[in-house]
């Protein structure tokens, strides 16, 4: 099935980064997706989320083991099944972290990946429409970024509520700090999603003829004298295989639940584990599958007075009529709207140097606060979570067949500082929404139904309430060799095997601050550079 400088596992963010920037340079590359073209027009559209992300053609569906502080519950989980992975099905935040997150990566030995290293990779991937400061913010890159168009009453109500409890307004949380109050910035322009497919991939076969190869489940890679000299891949719903060959690197860029799973079935992870189902072991490494992170996202729910213009309130009839006229004259509308309207950094203490959790807000409601289905009644929803959970867990394979999804264990609220921060952010986001010029509008807190008063009550609600923010990270962490864990080295070349890359968010030594999806085209920026320059040379 052919020969290529490099071959590409996963059609994701990073994965569809990297073919263009390689194939930019004239290397020839062959990226594999195991989903279906991104040809559903609700894709372009950003509330399209209401729809695609419940779509099972377009998402990977996972259930999360339960643990001890979540009561055991499982929890549901989706991820991107198509050209573009999540970027085209995400609720489209861009939002990098902080300074210290960077920071702190190299202090635990990714050498080169400090702050001031991949800020310009941040930089290169954006097309920033709003100014911001030229020191932070790029202006040129194929993903176009910018604050939401779409302003609305109850957002604003929120933003003075916000304030009025002491977090400072900020211009742009993605420039010199990130603590503060703003509406979200996303990656939408023109009204439109802006997916690394849309930005980087369809260019790139376009350009440089890069081949896409969809529907094509990749079972493992192909090591020789350990070096990887390709992968066998087949047809999702096939028996048939077939391989391709790489005459320079494989790349995975699976993502945080997959990229291990793949190594893992390889012959590369835990002994222990490769073991149990008689796989032939080809290096010990222990991280592979080991230090999973993930937000754990908190809600609140809450019915408003009418005739302020909720989602709920102008998703039906003839306001949706109006809502989809203006957006198609390309004004700001509700079509045009994110996962969240306002996006707010908090610190826990004033003096602290770094923020520590987020707080989201949405002028709309869903039933239950967790599904795709909106609230007969004008509603709000506010959202919270921790930067940088502490707690961890694993990705490991339950069979040798690559159909068979992992089982995934993050262990939410493991680490005590993890339950106290989620406590402090849940309470905080219900002081934002009773009180002040939004608590003015509200009628009633619908969830949690009954009011929580003492701060064990909070953790009782958190631990029966919480769910994934979709945000897994560390699976095949970036590190020093002194690291007994880690996977890859700071190149991001997996270690004891020649010409095999890990791409992706399983690299994160430590959860960023922020959603992933920023900081995954920054790594994949940078990995390009990377490994053009070991190319060359």
């Amino acid at each position: 099935m052919g020969e290529f400088d490099f071959v590409i596992v996963g059609a994701g963010t990073a994965g569809c980064c990297l073919a263009y920037r390689l194939a930019e340079r004239g290397h020839s590359i062959c990226i594999l997706e195991a989903g279906p073209p991104d040809r559903n027009p609700l894709i372009r559209i950003p509330s399209g989320i209401m729809k695609t992300s419940s779509n099972p053609n377009l998402t990977w569906r996972y259930d999360f083991e339960g643990s001890e502080y979540i009561g055991n519950r499982k929890i549901p989980a989706f991820f991107g099944k198509t050209l573009g992975g999540s970027s085209a099905i995400n609720g489209m935040a861009y939002n990098r972290g902080q300074r210290s997150d960077f920071d702190g990566w190299a202090k635990r030995g990714a050498d080169g990946w400090d702050y001031a290293s991949v800020l310009p990779y941040f930089m290169k991937s954006e097309s920033y429409v709003d100014g911001g400061d030229a020191q932070f913010r790029g202006h040129y890159g194929p993903v176009g970024t910018g604050l939401l168009k779409k302003r609305d009453l109850l957002s604003d109500r929120f933003i003075q509520s916000a304030i009025a409890s002491g977090i400072p307004f900020t211009s742009d949380y993605n420039g010199q700090e990130q603590e503060g109050v703003s509406y979200t910035q996303a990656t939408i322009t023109n009204g439109r999603r802006n997916s690394s497919a849309h930005a980087y991939l369809h260019p790139a076969r376009k350009k440089f003829g890069v081949d896409v190869r969809t529907d094509a489940l990749v079972h493992r890679i192909l090591i020789e004298n350990r070096r990887a000299i390709g992968v066998e891949y087949g047809h999702w719903r096939g028996s048939q295989r077939q391989s391709v060959r790489a005459r320079r690197s494989v790349i995975v860029s699976a993502g945080a639940l997959i990229s291990p799973k793949l190594l893992q079935l390889s012959g590369i992870g835990p002994a222990a584990l490769l073991r149990q189902f008689s796989i032939p072991l080809i290096n010990d490494l222990p991280g592979v599958g080991e230090g999973m992170t993930d937000h754990y996202s908190l809600r609140m729910v809450a019915r408003v007075k009418p005739g302020y213009g909720t989602i709920n309130e102008r998703a039906r009839g003839l306001p949706l009529g109006f809502e989809l006229a203006k957006w198609l004259m390309g004004q700001p509308s509700y079509l045009a709207m994110t996962a969240m309207s306002v996006f707010t950094f908090c610190k826990r203490q004033p003096e602290d140097r770094d923020t520590e959790y987020s707080l989201m807000f949405l002028p709309a409601s869903l039933k239950a606060g967790r599904t795709r289905q909106l609230d007969d009644y004008p509603g709000i929803s506010g959202g919270a979570w921790q930067q940088r959970p502490e707690s961890r867990g694993s990705v490991h394979i339950q069979s040798t067949e690559m159909r068979e999804p992992p089982v995934i264990r993050p262990n939410y609220l493991d680490a005590e500082i993890d339950r106290e921060v989620g406590v402090r952010a849940i309470k905080h986001l219900h002081r934002v929404l009773t009180t002040g010029p939004l608590g003015e509008v509200v009628e009633e807190i619908t969830l949690p139904a009954n009011e929580c008063r003492s701060d064990s009550e909070w953790l009782d609600y958190i631990r029966a309430n919480g769910m994934s923010s979709y945000h897994p990270a560390g699976t095949c962490t970036m590190g020093s060799a002194s690291n007994p864990m880690a996977v890859v080295d700071h190149r991001l070349r997996v270690i004891g095997v020649q010409n095999l890359r890990v791409v992706d968010a399983s690299v994160m030594p430590t959860q960023p601050s922020g959603n992933l999806n920023a900081s995954v085209m920054m790594i994949a920026e940078k990995a390009a550079d990377l490994i053009l320059e070991d190319a060359s040379a």
